[in-house]
């Protein structure tokens, strides 16, 4: 008998899909990529140069899971502009065993929450055990579960958050802290921000570092995951150099990592500065943090098998739930 399939919405996903469920998610994804059980081609993009967009075509196959997923994600930067999302995003889940189609469902929440997932699990292997200061740039959907997933792994006693635009930094500090129970304050400067901060986490468009290296504190860790094409940069150069680098994927590093290929191309790096990926870190076969003093960075561009694991998470979730539409 075919399997019906199933449509979640955005609100689905968030309800089959809170941040503990997709940090689990990211363990197994990872692993999964570090044993070599994921085929992951390099995400495929489309740019509309006129429009300032790009759609960005994300296939995934994992043997472990027998399960396909396929997501197609567009990202305007004029939208907010226009009072709608930077980001549109739908994903497909199918059986790895006979290929029928199992879900559909709402990817610009699903992104959402698996970015913030993984720098979750990246600031749990990485981070300092004590850190409990947060500083976010960025105050878009994307900081928001940053900061979430952030306080999912540390007990974080104060937050911060940057953003060129003043109200839209007040009403994220003002959910933020009404959702958490963390006292979350704009940061005048990004310097004063840092100041005290253990865990910083860059979620922007910006092609620009957004702050500066000699503002950061020995021992800090840093989630940079808003860059995700040569042309952005949201962390300094200097930082990079000296950071203790950890990447989601070497391969779509190599193509997407601006942050990253910016300090290669001017021969301040090699690769192998950046070769470890996060998984091997999971999995014991790399070390994460060396020292108290040690800047870590985890430089993520985003890969398809932290979908497909959020997505079949959620799928599992949204069953035993009864959420979501089935479709003829």
């Amino acid at each position: 008998m075919k399997t019906p399939l199933l449509f979640l919405s955005a609100e689905d996903v968030r309800r089959a899909l809170p941040m503990s469920a997709a940090i689990e998610a990211m363990r197994a994804a990872f692993s999964q990529l570090a044993n070599g059980h994921v085929n992951l081609p390099i995400r495929q993009r489309l740019d509309a140069t006129g429009e300032h967009g790009v759609a960005l075509i994300m296939p995934c196959h994992s043997t472990a899971q027998k399960v396909f997923s396929v997501k197609v994600v567009t990202v305007f930067h004029d939208n907010p502009q226009r009072g709608l999302p930077a980001i549109h995003a739908l994903l497909t889940l199918a059986d790895g065993t006979t290929g029928e189609h199992v879900a559909v469902m709402d990817g610009a929440s699903l992104t959402a929450i698996r970015t913030g997932a993984a720098s979750g699990l990246a600031t749990d292997l990485l981070a300092r055990p004590d850190a409990s200061t947060v500083a976010i740039f960025g105050a878009g959907v994307q900081a928001r579960t940053q900061l979430e997933a952030v306080c999912c792994v540390r007990s974080i006693r104060q937050a911060f958050v940057y953003s060129p635009n003043p109200t839209a930094a007040d009403r994220f500090a003002a959910e933020m802290t009404k959702r958490l129970g963390v006292p979350v304050e704009r940061g005048s400067t990004s310097a004063g921000m840092l100041a005290n901060a253990d865990i910083v986490c860059t979620a922007t468009s910006s092609t620009t570092p957004v702050f500066e290296d000699g503002d950061l504190s020995p021992g800090t860790h840093v989630n940079g995951v808003g860059s995700y094409r040569l042309d952005m940069a949201e962390v300094p150069a200097a930082t990079v150099c000296r950071a203790r680098v950890v990447v989601d994927h070497r391969a779509s590093a190599l193509e997407e990592a601006g942050d990253l290929i910016g300090p290669l191309n001017d021969g301040l790096i090699q690769v192998p500065h950046f070769s470890t990926e996060l998984g091997e870190v999971l999995l014991d076969r790399s070390p994460g943090r060396r020292t108290e003093d040690e800047v870590t960075f985890f430089k993520s561009v985003g890969v398809a098998i932290q979908d497909l694991c959020a997505a079949a998470s959620a799928l599992e979730n949204a069953r035993r739930l009864k959420l979501g539409v089935h479709l003829p």
